[in-house]
Order: structure tokens, then sequence, then C-alpha cells
């Protein structure tokens, strides 16, 4: 793009190559997000290439320590390991960063921030806002408007997690591995350490050998107690990838500090931003990850008194979101737009 004239921000996107970078541009286009000049960052193999973004052709730069010259916000999807080196540079450039890694989410300096939830600590942030883990997003985007009106002791959540969350690599390695299974052909996995078609396993994160929990379980529970502010929430989870494209689903059931009806809770739902309600138990129509590919929403559904709690004080549902979407690129963005925008000389 040419140099910016106007007073609208230049925005960097690191790591613009992976899923997550192409929904950085596609979601800034589709809400009209003002983009004074687009600087798409990249590994050095890719620097040269090409990205569209409205209309015009913008050159991959490499990401070097230089690349944020007169930068006023970055967003990073390009891994943990990116995000600690680069971010603070960013920061030093005058950027304000917001990271989709996992890089700075447990700092106490860091702002960990869902728009729906807490937009008002964005104010907080000195230089870098972090963006949660998809699993956490999915689950807390419902259950924060709840949580709100009848404080949730303790929640327990199952996860059906897509290739989506572990990057392109992984849903091609799901296409190609399917396609060859079903041609009766061997397909070793590169990719994800089990074979991915017409399988599902633990989460392909780290299991730490004393907890017996996998790192994504470990984030979510860190993650939703800094976002409620609340380190007494109770919360047990389980992180399953399954073989879905895109769209992350989720078993969720929660325990109320009063009793609550499923009335009550499909009520909350239909009025709570970020959140479409699909409970429709005449046509077995429920939250599906082929409905949530592509939407902003959360989808809820399969709302219905948890039989194993006779006091009336819990709930269960089922959720779908777009992992690639609500649960990274489209949370950033939100987030992007309530920065104050800088003017510029």
């Amino acid at each position: 793009m040419e140099e910016n004239v106007s007073n609208d921000p230049v925005v960097a996107i690191v790591g613009v190559t992976g899923a997550v970078g192409a929904e950085f541009i596609a979601t800034m286009d589709k809400r009209g997000f003002r983009v004074g000049k687009l600087k798409a960052l990249a590994s050095a193999r890719s620097a040269g290439k090409t990205v569209s973004f409205r209309g015009q052709d913008v050159v991959i730069e490499e990401l070097t320590e230089r690349a944020f010259e007169g930068v006023d916000i970055a967003l990073f999807s390009a891994g943990g390991s990116i995000s600690k080196k680069f971010a603070p540079v960013a920061v030093k450039a005058g950027a304000v960063v917001v990271d989709n890694s996992s890089a700075f989410r447990m700092d106490p300096n860091v702002p960990l921030v869902i728009p729906e939830i807490n937009a008002n600590r964005i104010r907080d942030h000195k230089g870098i806002i972090a963006n949660p883990n998809c699993a956490a997003i999915t689950a807390l985007v419902p259950l924060w408007p709840i949580h709100q009106k009848n404080r949730i002791k303790r929640v327990i959540i199952s996860t059906y997690q897509a290739a989506s969350g572990a990057g392109a690599a992984a849903m091609d390695e799901l296409v190609e591995s399917t396609r060859a299974n079903l041609n009766g052909q061997v397909y070793t996995p590169k990719v994800m350490p089990h074979p991915y078609a017409f399988n599902l396993f633990n989460h392909n994160t780290a299991v730490d050998p004393d907890t017996g929990y996998n790192d994504e379980e470990t984030k979510v529970i860190k993650e939703t107690r800094k976002i409620f502010e609340d380190e007494k929430i109770a919360i047990g989870v389980t992180c399953v990838r399954v073989p879905v494209l895109r769209a992350h689903c989720e078993a969720i059931t929660f325990e109320c500090e009063k009793p609550i009806g499923e009335d009550q809770v499909r009520a909350i739902m239909a009025q709570a931003p970020g959140v479409k309600l699909v409970d429709d138990r005449v046509k077995n129509y429920f939250p599906m990850p082929i409905d949530a590919s592509g939407q902003d929403d959360v989808l809820v559904g399969r709302i219905r008194k948890d039989l194993s709690d006779p006091s009336g004080h819990s709930i269960s549902m089922f959720v779908a979101a777009d992992q690639l979407l609500k649960g990274a690129a489209l949370n950033a963005v939100q987030i992007a737009e309530l920065l104050p925008q800088r003017v510029m000389a």
C-alpha cells in the first residue's frame, strides 16, 4: 500500500501468512477497520510475496527489529517465541501490541481481554494486550453474563477442538490424512502426534507429569480466573483434538451460588453480546462446527438442567465457536477497535 497520508493507524500483522494472519486481514476488511497503511510481516522465506488487502497487493516484509518503525498497532500471531522476542521491540518503537500467543497472558502487567467481558482492562495496558486462549474465549463469552447475575462457583468443560487451533499445517494434515485413509493408503503424521483422520486424541500440548493436565487445560483454568477476576472459581477441563477442520465445540456444566433454571439461562443467552442461541429440541438442532465456521458469534444450545445436581444450582450446555475468528482474529481486532487512535503528524 502507499505511504500513510491519513490519521488512520499504521497496522502491522506479524505472522501474516498463517491461518490467523489471513483472518486478521479478512476481519479488518469485513468490519471496516480503518487502516492508514498495512505492514505485512513474516519470516524471511515469505518476504517478497504479496497478500491482498482492500484491492491492493501488499508486499510481505521480513520480520526484523526495524520492521515496526512508524507502526501504531501490531497484531501478533506467530507463536510465543516470536512474540517474546519482537513484541517488546514493537512497543519500544511506539506500537501497541495485541498478541495472540500465550507469551504474556499470565503476566500481571498485561491485560487479558475479551471485549464482551472486560474491555475496561484495555486502558491498563503498558504496550501489550493479550488475546486469550481460544478454548477459554469459547466458554467465557456465554458464561460471563450468567456469572454477572448469579456467580458461577464451579465449571466443568470438555472441549472438541478443531484442526484450525493448531494452524494451517494441521488443517492440511487432516485433509491429506483423510484422503489417504479413504484411498486405503498409509499416512504418517507430520504435524500431529497421532493419526488425525477418523480419530481423536488428547490435545497436542505437553502433559504435566505431576498433575496429568495438558497445557491447553492449564491455560483455560488460569485464564478464566484472571479474566473473571475470581481466583476461587473451581474449574475442571478436558481438552481433546477432534477431526474437524474449523470451529471448536465445548460441553459445559456450571454450578451457580443460587438456584438457576434453564429458561433463565436461555433468556440470558438470548440477550448476551457475542452469543447466538441455537437450541431447538424439536428439530434436534444445536450448535455445530459447520454452522459456527465463519460466524462471529459463539453458538449456544443444549441448555438443560444438570440432573446430577438435585439442588437446582447447575446447568449443562453445548457451545461452538470459530477458533480463527472469535477464538483469535476477531477478538484481537475488536480489541484494536477499542484502542484510542493516535493522531499522526
